[in-house]
């Protein structure tokens, strides 16, 4: 596929990961038209569609007209505590019924590739001992988010097979950036403000995914040859425990760590009978990716570093709070 004169749809343009994607494409060239629920301020050289809510009735024809690639970002997000009342068919209605329905529209309008950001969560929860997750492993998606991804990515293979249209999935362990939100800026807030960390015991490993290095990766699935029909996992250079991310983060916000010890299993009795035993799964837990094959069959690497992420990052986080 030849850059020039492509043109790329970005759903879910107006997001975290959106934002920063319409405007990596745009800087490498190509045309980039953003898919957004409601109206929204993007630069003059990025075409805007508005196609309301994403589920199994969108009417994509508009956006899709002219397009070659489309990357498909909007979903309905993982929280850490889902109040619907039925959480896995709210995020099959977006997730997987928007996702398919997308697909074939776009497949028959003429696309040629999808790339569809997925999610860690395909694999599973975490990783033990030094494993770690690739694309070879057997799905085993533990929550509502996860089940809806996966099912998506059937059903995106499903169709590839029936219509030709050439499907790039990706799937993320956390990413981090300017605008995160959920439990990151919450570590950030807490390093911040001096609050002591009991996590000074946390030997776990985990990777994660700085959104500059993400929508590399996307960029280089839009176009790359060897891509159609894969998956890829992705990930930063760097795996760290819960403590070294810690001093990494007060370190790029001029701070004092503030870590501590208490035992790993009094954490988690304590967290348990508050109902908060994901969180400290989370903080203790491993979960390693493998990006291998991302890397040799594409060329690709990471343009940041994670110190240089967490930089950014710490650096808008600052500006929101101060500024």
């Amino acid at each position: 596929m030849q850059i020039s004169h492509q043109r790329i749809l970005v759903t879910g343009a107006g997001g975290f990961v959106g934002r920063p994607l319409c405007s990596e494409l745009r800087n490498r060239g190509f045309t980039v038209r953003a898919a957004v629920r409601a109206s929204g301020e993007f630069p003059a050289e990025i075409e805007v569609v508005t196609v309301g809510a994403i589920d199994g009735n969108t009417n994509w024809t508009s956006a899709l007209q002219g397009v070659d690639v489309v990357i498909h970002l909007a979903a309905r997000v993982h929280v850490m505590k889902d109040e619907a009342a039925d959480p896995l068919a709210e995020f099959l209605k977006v997730n997987l019924h928007g996702t398919e329905n997308l697909a074939v529209q776009a497949a028959r309008a003429g696309v040629k590739r999808l790339v569809y950001v997925s999610s860690i969560k395909v694999n599973g929860e975490e990783t033990h001992e030094q494993r770690s997750y690739t694309e070879q492993d057997t799905p085993a998606p533990q929550d509502p988010y996860g089940v809806s991804k996966w099912q998506a990515e059937q059903a995106l293979q499903l169709i590839a097979q029936k219509t030709g249209l050439e499907v790039v999935i990706v799937r993320p362990p956390l990413v981090y950036g300017p605008g995160v939100k959920g439990n990151f800026i919450s570590l950030l807030a807490a390093i911040d403000n001096g609050i002591p960390l009991p996590l000074a015991g946390a030997k776990n490993e985990r990777s994660l995914v700085y959104v500059g290095n993400l929508v590399s990766a996307l960029a280089a699935c839009s176009i790359h040859p060897a891509a159609a029909g894969q998956t890829y996992l992705v990930r930063d250079g760097e795996d760290v425990s819960t403590a070294q991310l810690v001093r990494k983060i007060a370190v790029a916000l001029g701070r004092n760590s503030r870590l501590f010890y208490l035992s790993p299993g009094l954490l988690h009795t304590v967290a348990s009978a508050v109902g908060r035993s994901a969180h400290i799964d989370r903080l203790f837990g491993s979960l390693r990716v493998n990006d291998a094959k991302l890397r040799d069959e594409l060329g690709w690497a990471p343009p940041y570093m994670l110190e240089q992420g967490l930089r950014v990052t710490a650096d808008w986080y600052i500006g929101q709070r101060y500024g």
